[in-house]
């Protein structure tokens, strides 16, 4: 089996977020960046393939040379190999284009993508890859077996979960659960040492349509004051609840 795992390269959740340009463009200065979270559940899991089911796992992602770190980091993981296609990731759309020429000529029989990305939460180049490449496609999968041909899927839906088979070549769009945050891993010193002579093939991009444009980015308005109650004082909890807060 020829597994693909596709990562995005994105800021850390404890990252202080800025803009520049005025607030037309991310502020890259002093940012962490790792593996979308969706996507390392997606890349353990294709570990667990390859430790059980000899599977081959490749890794790729759209973006510059700066995200290189981050694919080392994956291979560190145990991912054979590294894709990197040579153009910023302007919009999802774009992204999911250039994914999907790679899977085109890999031959890949499963192909896991995170559900969303945490930085701009677009939650569509899975399922735009499945569109392009007419592929089955699961999204918010939070269980996967593969048998020969035949895979196994289980998904979240509203108030609970669903079971489903489906045949390879299969995209999911995974998030938390399909691994659990405890069986995450850490490079180790082997693992990175071993990462340093794996390969990461550096394509040009095709010829994609740029479907959107970020015009504008606006951060959260800042917390009000607050004002605190002695854990007694109930009666004017609820004044301030019902008269001031407005919640009751």
């Amino acid at each position: 089996m020829k597994i693909l795992v596709c990562i995005s390269n994105v800021p850390d959740t404890t990252s202080k977020i800025n803009f520049t340009a005025d607030n037309t463009a991310f502020d890259t200065s002093g940012v962490q960046f790792v593996i979308n979270p969706n996507d390392e559940f997606g890349l353990t899991r294709a570990m667990w393939f390859k430790e059980k089911q000899g599977a081959t796992v490749h890794v790729a992602t759209v973006g510059g040379p700066t995200v290189e770190p981050t694919m080392r980091k994956a291979l560190a993981i145990g991912a054979d190999e590294g894709i990197r296609i040579n153009a910023e990731p302007t919009d999802g759309f774009f992204v999911a284009q250039q994914l999907a020429e790679v899977i085109k000529s890999g031959g890949y029989d499963l192909i896991i993508a995170g559900r969303e990305s945490i930085d701009y939460n677009g939650g569509m180049v899975p399922g735009i890859i499945s569109a392009l490449l007419d592929i089955n496609f699961v999204n918010t999968c939070i269980g996967l077996e593969i048998d020969g041909n035949k895979a196994t899927a289980i998904r979240e839906i509203d108030g609970g979960k669903e079971t489903l088979e489906t045949s390879l070549p299969l995209i999911i769009g995974c998030q938390k659960g399909l691994v659990e945050e405890s069986d995450l891993r850490i490079p180790n010193m082997r693992g990175i040492m071993m990462a340093r002579q794996k390969k990461i093939n550096v394509l040009e991009p095709t010829e994609g349509i740029h479907a959107m444009e970020d015009k504008t980015f606006d951060k959260p308005a800042p917390k009000g004051p607050v004002k605190l109650v002695d854990a007694g004082n109930v009666g004017e909890l609820v004044n301030l609840l019902h008269n001031e807060a407005k919640v009751i």
